[in-house]
């Protein structure tokens, strides 16, 4: 398969990669030291840093304790992270290629702790008063706002390229 653009896809690659290290780097140092004899700090009135286990996809979505889980999560987010790779290899575009490498290196995140652990790892927790937001990490961040970019690529981006149809 050739690569669109070869020095594009090697700097998602150390994208992806950063952002894989870096969410492992924090779970590592939040849940061994930080949090290590606690389960909550709170930080702030709406913002506390929390030990939690996600057996599911977000927001806990498909949870399950069976033993096979945290595997069959795992090959998923490993085989959409594979289609996401040659999408990666075949663009020439540099959002999405951002957007894609944060996807990327983000399930890889989350996959190793499901791996490792049997779930993922979650730490930040944004709250008021009873409500609460699901915790979550710094690999679902990523994902997040790979997403994000992607559908900022999808729909806006490629519409103002886009020539008008029509006569002036």
């Amino acid at each position: 398969m050739i690569i669109a653009r070869p020095r594009l896809f090697g700097w998602a690659l150390v994208l992806s990669t950063s952002i894989t290290f870096l969410d492992q780097a924090s779970k590592f140092w939040l849940f061994w030291f930080v949090l290590n004899d606690v389960d909550e700090i709170e930080v702030t009135p709406f913002f506390s840093l929390v030990k939690r286990q996600n057996l599911g996809i977000s927001f806990s979505f498909l949870s399950t304790d069976h033993p096979m889980g945290p595997w069959v999560l795992a090959g998923l987010a490993l085989a959409i992270s594979v289609i996401l790779l040659i999408w990666l290899m075949r663009t020439a575009d540099r959002l999405a290629a951002i957007g894609l490498a944060l996807i990327i290196g983000g399930a890889f995140g989350n996959i190793i702790d499901r791996i490792g652990l049997g779930a993922v790892q979650d730490f930040l927790l944004f709250h008021w008063r009873e409500w609460a937001w699901p915790a979550f990490n710094l690999a679902d961040s990523a994902i997040t706002v790979g997403v994000g970019l992607l559908l900022l690529e999808g729909l806006v981006v490629r519409r103002r390229s886009r020539p008008t149809s029509g006569s002036d």
